[in-house]
Order: structure tokens, then C-alpha cells, then sequence
């Protein structure tokens, strides 16, 4: 009974942190200030009500689905075999921001190898079509995710439990992060400064652009917080940076051929 009520308490978190996580940004972005951000608009076309509807009806699917691996892993016996420690004193403060910082690492190897398996045509038929559905995401196509997708996505934190020291702490840091980051993929808006196309973060970090392609062209981009694998592996979408740059003079203004050149 004690895990069936844990796994309520559990759920319920998850709902409403889903509703106020992707809900504010489509409130903003979608309804009440779209006129204000159409320049940071991704793709002109618009998706229906429908799109939406089946975007959040998937996502509490996914979300019950991956609490159930959580609660297994930490709330029955298996937990004894995990590395989860509650005492905060077990590793120096510090370690939280790093484990942090190591479980996203870690996460979007994971993803990268996770989701571009799942684009084998069989596969992607059979399961990863769910999220694809969703041609021009929104924040709500964050956890949209077939049954089976559901698992192989929430596989991740017990994997990490069984390999990397993680204090409760951390593990809300790593989950909000990713839901945060995972929510501005899948935007439809893109919303960072005009510094970061100039910095070196621009090679190393996806962006709202980089996931939408992904959408909008089925394939390349399978990263999921870095830029990193896709290119080591090649899969990087070679429109990419034009596509990005086009957003960037959409919202900016042109930039001129020699500036084009330095950043290129």
C-alpha cells in the first residue's frame, strides 16, 4: 500500500510540474504573446488544437509510465543495490552541481544512441512515429512518446542510480534540467540571445532550431542537450546553421558577409 501511495504522490508532482513547465512557455509563446515573438517564430506553418490535445494526452501516458520505473527502482528492494545516498555529508556539497552536470552528460549519450535506434524504420513505425506526429512541436510534445518509447526514456535515472553516486537533490536538479532544456527544444520559438550564434556555446549546445529540423525533417539532430554526437557521428542535418542563421537575421537583422565569415 505504502508504494501504491508514494506512486499517487509521485504522479501527481510530475502532472502538475508538466502543466507548469510547458504550460507557461505555450501560454506565452502560443497565446497570450505571440504576436510579440512571431519573429522567433521556427516554422511559419501553425499546428491545430488536435496536434495539442494529442501532444498532452501522450505526455501523461509517458509520465505515469516513467514514474512507475522511478518508484520500482528507489522504493522497493532494488534500492538497496542503487547508488542513491541520502545523507548529504556522504560526498562534499560540491558534488551535487557536478552530478548534475555529469547525469546530463551521461543522459545525452543515452539519447543520442537511444533515439537514433529508434529511427530504424521498424522502429520508428512501430514506436517513435507517436512523437513524430508532432511535425511542428510544442512544449507539450515534450514527453509525447509512445508506450514503449515512454520506457526506453525513462530508463535512463535508474540506469544512472546503478552507476553514479546521485543524492535526491540531484536528481531533482538532473530531471528539472532536462524537462526545462527539453521544453525549449521542442518550443517552435527560438529564444536565445543574439551573443550565443557569436560564442563557442553555439558549437557545443543544441538549440531550439537544431530539434525543430529534426521534427520538421525526420532526420539528423538526434542529440539531445549537445551538438556533440551528431557531430562526431555525421548526423548533424547539414542545414542546420543556415537555418539557424535565417531565424537569427529574422529576428536581429541581417549580418553582414565579412561578420558571416568570422562566425562561420
Amino acid at each position: 500500500m505504502d508504494i501504491l501511495v508514494k506512486y499517487f504522490e509521485l504522479s501527481t508532482i510530475a502532472i502538475i510540474r508538466y502543466f507548469i513547465v510547458a504550460g507557461i512557455p505555450f501560454l506565452v509563446f502560443y497565446k497570450l504573446f505571440f504576436a510579440n515573438f512571431i519573429k522567433n517564430k521556427i516554422q511559419e506553418n501553425g499546428a491545430s488544437t488536435k496536434n495539442f490535445i494529442d501532444e498532452i494526452k501522450n505526455s501523461m501516458i509517458s509520465t505515469l509510465t516513467i514514474v512507475v520505473l522511478g518508484v520500482v527502482v528507489i522504493e522497493t528492494p532494488l534500492s538497496q543495490y542503487t547508488q542513491l545516498y541520502t545523507e548529504i555529508d556522504t560526498f562534499p556539497i560540491w558534488y551535487i552541481p557536478v552530478s548534475i552536470i555529469i547525469s546530463l552528460i551521461i543522459h545525452d549519450t543515452y539519447f543520442y544512441w537511444m533515439h537514433r535506434t529508434l529511427h530504424h524504420p521498424r522502429l520508428y513505425k512501430a514506436v517513435h512515429l507517436t512523437h513524430h506526429k508532432s511535425v511542428n512541436p510544442s512544449p507539450f510534445a515534450s514527453f509525447s512518446f509512445h508506450f514503449y518509447e515512454a520506457i526506453t526514456e525513462g530508463m535512463i535515472l535508474p540506469i544512472m542510480l546503478f552507476i553514479l553516486p546521485l543524492h535526491p537533490l540531484a536528481i531533482i536538479g538532473f530531471t528539472l534540467s532536462s524537462f526545462f532544456i527539453n521544453v525549449y527544444g521542442h518550443l517552435g520559438f527560438e529564444i536565445m540571445p543574439k551573443w550565443f550564434r557569436h560564442s563557442f556555446l553555439f558549437q557545443i549546445f543544441n538549440s531550439s532550431v537544431h530539434h525543430n529540423l529534426h521534427h520538421s525533417k525526420f532526420v539528423g539532430n538526434y542529440g539531445l542537450y549537445f551538438r556533440v554526437w551528431d557531430r562526431v557521428m555525421g548526423t548533424e542535418h547539414p542545414d542546420y546553421v543556415v537555418q539557424y542563421d535565417l531565424i537569427q537575421e529574422k529576428r536581429f537583422g541581417k549580418v553582414s558577409k565579412n561578420k558571416q565569415v568570422q562566425l562561420a
